[in-house]
């Protein structure tokens, strides 16, 4: 009887000691600077699976225009849950937020009207997530919303190594610069863009598609019926702006579409 009191003490703790370490989600605000700008990203990741040792695959996360909120966050521990290692980066500043669309659209057409200045401060943003410990610098993605859709384009378009670019409900498809700087991108093109969505002209969608022929990229255009602009914000439609609003089934599918499109370039399965 003794004997099994003692196994019955000690094999708990035996599971205890050699049982493995729970996951658990890391974040972290990171202060940086470009141009004199002092920039604030956010950086997720899963400690049990991206270490020093064991470094992981880096998406960048490149946001609306309303600024680096709280939605990007969101979409960076979303991505780290899939085991990557997520940085959201800022393209306007350290604390530059608002719900105004007048000034997020001054703010946007700030960073549209100096396209050196704006891919620079995309790289800055990118050379943070490439430099983590934690991340694998040589399998890099990035992914965008609204105007963060541009910006992911148009860092891919300065040449960065990314093998992934994927935007989402992107107001600008086409170069901002000339059409020739297509033939740096490196990476697979995935596409996610609402099928109503009135901010983007048929003439744009052809120019885009014309400049991907030209440049034989490897890329993928979806679109999803019925969703309009921002159609994976899920606070869309409080801003009150019409041809803007959420939809869930076009969020789910294009989330889903991501996942493949990152599994593919990095070699692995796609978390489900």
């Amino acid at each position: 009887m003794r004997l099994v009191s003692f196994f019955a003490r000690i094999v708990p703790l035996l599971f205890i000691l050699v049982a493995p370490a729970a996951a658990e989600l890391r974040t972290q605000t990171i202060e940086y600077e470009h141009d004199g700008v002092k920039l604030e990203g956010f950086l997720a990741w899963d400690d049990a699976k991206a270490t020093a040792q064991t470094p992981q695959p880096g998406v960048l996360v490149c946001h609306e225009w309303w600024g680096n909120g709280q939605y990007m966050r969101t979409r960076a521990k979303m991505l780290a849950e899939l085991g990557y290692v997520a940085f959201a980066l800022d393209m306007y500043g350290k604390g530059k937020l608002t719900g105004d669309a007048k000034q997020a659209q001054a703010w946007s057409s700030e960073l549209y009207g100096d396209l050196a200045r704006s891919r620079a401060r995309a790289r800055a943003g990118y050379d943070v997530l490439a430099k983590q410990p934690q991340v694998d610098a040589k399998r890099l993605a990035a992914i965008g919303y609204c105007m963060g859709g541009t910006v992911a384009l148009e860092l891919a378009r300065t040449g960065a190594p990314l093998r992934a670019i994927v935007p989402f409900h992107a107001g600008k498809l086409s170069s901002l610069g000339s059409p020739d700087d297509n033939a740096r991108i490196t990476g697979t093109i995935t596409v996610c863009h609402g099928g109503d969505d009135a901010f983007v002209t048929a003439e744009e969608l052809a120019a885009f598609t014309a400049q991907m022929k030209a440049a034989k990229l490897d890329y993928q255009f979806l679109s999803y019926a019925g969703a309009v602009h921002a159609f994976t914000n899920k606070d869309a439609d409080s801003y009150g702006i019409p041809g803007v609003a959420y939809d869930a089934r076009a969020d789910a599918r294009s989330w889903e579409h991501m996942k493949l499109a990152l599994a593919e370039a990095f070699g692995a399965t796609a978390k489900r």
